[in-house]
């Protein structure tokens, strides 16, 4: 059989094989392929989701919020043209170092059809814009220093500054987290960044400015961007949260700023969170976000700080039981604490407009500021810092926390340095509480409206029984003997040698420290004293003014018997005898028991 010819076509018809009018070309014909499933919707086209900190990061200087200070400085500087060749970029996270960082790139080499100068103007998007943005640009390299620590990457890289930019007008070099540089990497860079050729510029962003040498930051124009204050941060994520077709209560954006912490990048992180935390259609609620953020209800932290300020131990711990309970962490609980015992300092200094809370939640924490010393609430505040230390540290936390509130508790019914003085002016005892919250404020649940409350304090009265049997002190003396009656003898040594006493009343002693006493000797007096007489007591060190420790007493008291024995012609005539001799103490022998006759016996 003979071979077709293959350059008939009815021929080559005949050998073709017969094609299904479904099956889709090799090439895509449209004409030959028909729809076997309806296309995807629209809204799943175009790949993944863009979370909130990305979509919104700023595209221009006029975007970054909080940062005015620093806009202002660089705008001047581009327009005066006076532009440095080194930059550092620090700050906390979140704040937005790495975000001007690429602003200041595309500023340096922003060049359209009409400018052909570095300008911090957007307005018209420039011809290395985009490439900048996407971070594809041939001359401008962001680079990360954890990944380049040795001094031979370094070097490698900054082989290629001398070398002039291929598009750009400036060779940008951006270089996050440069405190990770090891210290030979930084010599490598010293040499270039302190004389770079014209055509290269350096920026600079870190989180530890204390770990970058000096001799670096001489080199460079430093900006320090700061934290973003609260209501800033709760302004622009109304915006974002209105821009993504959302409704966020106002309480519920100003706890996600205050969890921010300055930080833009990290507060719309927890935005995108919220968002998706309410019901579709429904407003994120306050409720929402505490949930999400692990957060207790302000009024009832202030309820507790209220309890904590009156000196009861038992409704405190209950209280916070019941927020432990409703999933409150108790590291959160703690600042919660610590943020009222600011609140309420701030109320007496400035005043409660200074809170920017809710009135009836200002109302209260004024009414503690008004009722308690200054000197109470700092010595509070230093107490909770340590608290939220050891809740932070503790294996159980729980636990810690309440121990915790247990301290604060007795610490709010001390006396404080103010009382205790008019007390010793006065002659009269001072009370077992310092300070504390009226007791006409409102319950922890409740709100004052303002702060129309009366103040009345009621100190912890010790019981009948225990008074009856407390041993009664009228000097200090008897505070001595009864420390030797005690069998403390590390506190009846201390206070024989450091204590000069300047006053003393039942419940109160004043005195002057001796050089090198233990700062905790008042503490363990007053412990040991409380436990021993079952009173409170305030003993307090002043200034000068003190007599004699009874170490010295007993010293000068020996010498002065020394000095009378010395003078006696018989004890004159024996150390006349025997030259050399030298009298060193005088001894009282006491009388033997059978030799003491009674007194009827001696008459007789």
């Amino acid at each position: 059989m003979a071979d077709p010819d293959l350059n008939d076509p009815d021929a080559a018809a005949d050998l073709a094989p017969e094609r299904d009018p479904l099956t889709v070309d090799i090439f895509g014909d449209p004409a030959a392929a028909q729809p076997l499933r309806d296309p995807p919707p629209p809204a799943s086209v175009g790949g993944a989701y863009t979370v909130l900190a990305r979509k919104y990061r700023p595209m221009a200087f006029e975007d970054l919020i909080g940062q005015e200070a620093m806009v202002r400085t660089l705008t001047n500087a581009f327009a005066t043209g006076r532009i440095a060749h080194g930059f550092m970029l620090t700050g906390v996270r979140g704040v937005g170092k790495t975000t001007t960082a690429r602003l200041l790139a595309r500023a340096l080499n922003y060049e359209t059809d009409t400018v052909h100068q570095p300008s911090m103007d957007f307005t018209v998007e420039g011809h290395h814009d985009r490439g900048i943005i996407d971070g594809r640009h041939i001359d401008v390299l962001e680079l990360d220093a954890a990944s380049r620590t040795k001094v031979d990457e370094m070097r490698e890289l900054l082989d290629g500054v001398r070398y002039a930019p291929v598009e750009a007008r400036y060779k940008v070099y951006i270089i996050d987290e440069v405190h990770m540089l090891s210290t030979a990497a930084f010599n490598a860079l010293l040499k270039t960044l302190e004389e770079p050729p014209p055509h290269a510029k350096f920026i600079f962003a870190t989180t530890e400015i204390r770990k970058v040498p000096v001799t670096i930051l001489s080199r460079t124009q430093r900006f320090d961007l700061r934290r973003v204050e609260p209501e800033v941060l709760t302004e622009h994520f109304a915006k974002v949260a209105a821009a993504e077709g959302f409704r966020v209560d106002r309480e519920a954006l100003q706890l996600i700023s205050r969890a921010a912490e300055g930080s833009v990048r990290d507060g719309l992180s927890l935005l995108d969170q919220a968002l998706v935390q309410g019901d579709p259609g429904a407003a994120v609620t306050a409720a929402d976000v505490r949930d999400m953020l692990g957060l207790a209800d302000r009024g009832e932290t202030i309820g507790l700080f209220e309890t904590v300020m009156r000196g009861a131990p038992g409704e405190a711990i209950t209280a916070f039981k019941s927020l432990w309970a409703k999933g409150a962490d108790p590291g959160v609980v703690m600042l919660d604490l610590l943020d009222h015992c600011h609140g309420a300092s701030l109320t007496k200094a400035v005043g409660p407009e200074a809170l920017g809370l809710p009135s009836d939640q200002a109302g209260r924490l004024a009414a503690i500021g008004a009722a308690v010393s200054a000197g109470t609430l700092s010595r509070l505040w230093q107490m909770l810092l340590k608290a939220h230390e050891e809740v932070r540290r503790a294996p159980d936390a729980a636990a810690a926390a309440e121990m915790a509130l247990i301290r604060l508790c007795y610490a709010a019914d001390l006396p404080g340095p103010e009382e205790a003085l008019k007390a010793l002016r006065e002659g009269t005892p001072p009370s077992g509480l310092s300070g504390g919250v009226p007791t006409g404020s409102p319950s922890p649940g409740g709100g004052s409206g303002g702060g129309g409350t009366s103040t009345a304090y009621a100190p912890r009265q010790m019981p009948a029984a225990q008074a009856q049997s407390a041993p009664t002190l009228a000097s200090f003396e008897d505070v001595v003997r009864l420390i030797d009656a005690r069998r403390d003898l590390g506190l009846k040594l201390d206070v024989e040698r450091y204590m000069r006493p300047i006053a003393f009343r039942p419940g109160a002693i004043t005195f002057e420290s001796v050089p090198g006493a233990p700062s905790n000797l008042a503490g363990r007096l007053v412990a040991r004293l409380k436990e021993w007489t079952g009173q409170p007591w305030l003993v307090a060190a002043e200034g000068g003014g003190g007599g004699e420790t009874l170490l010295e007493r007993e010293r000068r008291e020996r010498a002065q018997v020394r000095l009378e024995a010395a003078a006696d012609p018989f004890v004159t005539a024996v150390l006349e005898a025997f030259p050399g001799a030298e009298l060193i103490e005088v001894r009282q022998n006491a009388v033997p028991a059978a030799d003491v006759v009674p007194a009827d016996d001696e008459e007789e």
